[in-house]
Parts: structure tokens; C-alpha cells; sequence
């Protein structure tokens, strides 16, 4: 089985050296996405609309790999606060509400860029739904 690697088209993808969606088989795995749009940080200082943001790229990375949210059984939520838990939380759950997937927020010290509140990794498996 060989493995797709579909990226964004963000500069960052071949600097670093990564791939947006990986997908092989029925699994897939999304790298940590952020509220990063046309190179930019919106929505600074709102933890809410960043979170909706990096999910709906989640999304977006999961569909051109063939996935959908309901496939997704893992997600990592880092955040630069945790005070901001439950409002991420409540994002995380308008997208994964009926899904249920395994899940953790962690608080890091910082994320790439300082504008940065939020950013997601989500593991798919075709069907698990």
C-alpha cells in the first residue's frame, strides 16, 4: 500500500518538509493545523474563531484525502492557554459532537507564530463511523 501526501500549498510544507494529509488505506493523518489563512494569523486574540478556523482546514485536508469528519478517531487540541479549554472545547464539539473521538488539549509554551492561540492534528480511519 502506498501512502498519499497531499499538501496545502502553504511555503512552510517544503521548507519543513511536510505534508498537510497523509493518507494510506483507509487511515489518515492530518498535521497540526492553525488558523493560518493566505500566510496570515487571523482572528488574533479570539481562541473560538481560531479553533473553527484550524478545524474547518482539518476538514477541508481530510476531504481532499477522501475522508470526512465522521472517519476522524484521534485529535490533539494545543493551546497556548488552557484557561481557554472549554471555549476550544466548545469549537472542537460543534465539529465533533456526534463523532466523539478520542481526544487531548494540552498547553504549550508557544506555538510557530505568537499570534497562534490554537492548533489541531486529527487521525481518520475510513468508516470508523
Amino acid at each position: 500500500m502506498s501512502a498519499v501526501r497531499l499538501g496545502s500549498g502553504a511555503p512552510w510544507e517544503t521548507v519543513v518538509g511536510y505534508s498537510r494529509v497523509v493518507a494510506a488505506g483507509d487511515s489518515a493523518w492530518v498535521s497540526g493545523t492553525t488558523a493560518t489563512v493566505d500566510g496570515a494569523v487571523v482572528h488574533p486574540g479570539d481562541a473560538a474563531a481560531q479553533t473553527r478556523v484550524a478545524l474547518t482546514g482539518v476538514q477541508r485536508a481530510l476531504a481532499d484525502a477522501g475522508f470526512a469528519l465522521g472517519d476522524v478517531v484521534r485529535t490533539r487540541v494545543y493551546v497556548t492557554d488552557i484557561s481557554e479549554w472549554e471555549t476550544v472545547g466548545r469549537v472542537h464539539g460543534e465539529f465533533f459532537g456526534d463523532v466523539r473521538p478520542a481526544t487531548s488539549m494540552v498547553q504549550v509554551a508557544a506555538l510557530i507564530d505568537p499570534a497562534m492561540l490554537v492548533e489541531v492534528e486529527a487521525d481518520a480511519v475510513r468508516g470508523a463511523a
